[in-house]
Order: structure tokens, then C-alpha cells, then sequence
């Protein structure tokens, strides 16, 4: 039997808790994760994300036999119609997609969207939802998981993670926040924390998931 999901992800050794969409822990099936090569933070994480490389991924869409494809960097969702194209079976390239549905119900101004890097998603990766960009905020340099991501670490703490991700996000939110999207893929570990801290319904690359085939994520990691 084919995995339930199959993640395209990129080149990097950082821990993947679970939560995370490229961990095991975090699905109730088979799990098939794709590596692609020299597919770094550095070149994917890009405010030119039309310039990307988008080759590499083409040909790990090709070696993907799960009933469900994703990515594990919300930066490619400039490429979601054109990689969708390229396979008959359901692709996520991001969080972001989630707006198709979730535009219908909230205003721009109404979620809060965390990313990896504020500087460098920009409208480019919203496509026709472009007007959502102003919710974007994003980890701090100095975060503890930021740098793990950046620097490629091999240690993550994860309580600190959950201390700085909760007093970060209580600064950023407004009372017109109705909705928290979460964009990285490495943020829904701790999704439990962030809801309890803002009170609002969030949405991230594993509701996604969940929405297209039902039964797949971890039901702990599904918090609304």
C-alpha cells in the first residue's frame, strides 16, 4: 500500500519533532519523505521565489508515491499551480493555500499569519491573496528555532521554543486577529501553546492535510 503522504523536503538535518510535517510521529500512516538535494533554507527561503530552482522538486514529485504530496517550506507556494500540474494527486505546497478557503470567511486584516522569515515572504508567494500579506509577522533572528532552522542545528529545545513562540505571538496579536495561519511548516509542534495563548482557530500546513485526506495527522496535532 502506497504512504498516506509523501514530503518533499528540503536539504537540511535539523531535528523534526513531532508536530512536524516531515515527522514520522506526526501521522497515523506511512510517511514517505523525499530529500531534496541542495534544496537549502538559504536558496528556497527567498523573496525572489520565482528565481528558485524549482527543478530538483520537479523530478522528487516524480518519485512520489504517497496519497497526498507536500512540501516542507510554505516559500514554495509561488509553485503550487505549477508543481499541482505535474501530478494527479492531491499537492500542497503550503499553509497558504489554506487561504482559498479561509478567504471566505476572513478579512486581511482579520489573521495573523506567522512565518519562518517576515523579510522574505512577501506578496509574490500570496499570489491572488496577495492583500493577506499585510497579517505577516515572523521569528525574531535572535529565536531559538530560527537559528536551529538557519544554522542547521542538531539540538533543539523545544520548552524554550514554546516559552519565546508564546511571549513573541501575545506581543504581535491584535484584538482584529480572528484566525492564526501558521506558514512554517516547522511551527505546528507547537500550535497547542500558540492557540492557548491567542484564543483564536489555527490553521497550518497539516489542517491542510487533514482536509484533503481525513484520518491522516495525529489527532494532538490538531488543535482548533
Amino acid at each position: 500500500m502506497n504512504p498516506a503522504v509523501t514530503v518533499l523536503q528540503l536539504d537540511t538535518a535539523f531535528p523534526r519533532v513531532p508536530g512536524d510535517v516531515a515527522c514520522p510521529d506526526t501521522y497515523l500512516e506511512e510517511l514517505q519523505i523525499l530529500s531534496v538535494k541542495n534544496a537549502t533554507v538559504e536558496r528556497i527561503v527567498s523573496d525572489r521565489p520565482n528565481q528558485v530552482d524549482i527543478a530538483p522538486f520537479e523530478a522528487a514529485l516524480k518519485q512520489a508515491n504517497g496519497q497526498v504530496v507536500v512540501t516542507s517550506c510554505g516559500f514554495l507556494s509561488y509553485w503550487q499551480a505549477h508543481l499541482d500540474k505535474q501530478t494527479d494527486k492531491p499537492f500542497i505546497s503550503s499553509a497558504l493555500t489554506s487561504l482559498s478557503h479561509l478567504s471566505e470567511t476572513y478579512k486581511p486584516d482579520e489573521i495573523l499569519i506567522l512565518t519562518f522569515d517576515a523579510a522574505r515572504l512577501n506578496k509574490l508567494h500570496f499570489g491572488q491573496y496577495a492583500d493577506y500579506a499585510t497579517g505577516v509577522v515572523g521569528l525574531p533572528a535572535e529565536m531559538h528555532l530560527r537559528k536551529v532552522i538557519t544554522e542547521n542545528l542538531s539540538q533543539l529545545d523545544t520548552n524554550r521554543v514554546i516559552q519565546e513562540l508564546s511571549e513573541f505571538i501575545g506581543l504581535k496579536q491584535r484584538p482584529h486577529h480572528k484566525h492564526l495561519l501558521l506558514e512554517c511548516t516547522n511551527l505546528p509542534p507547537y500550535k497547542a501553546a500558540l492557540q492557548t495563548v491567542t484564543q483564536l482557530p489555527v490553521s497550518d500546513i497539516l489542517t491542510q492535510i487533514e482536509a484533503v485526506r481525513a484520518g491522516t495527522i495525529q489527532p494532538a496535532y490538531l488543535v482548533s
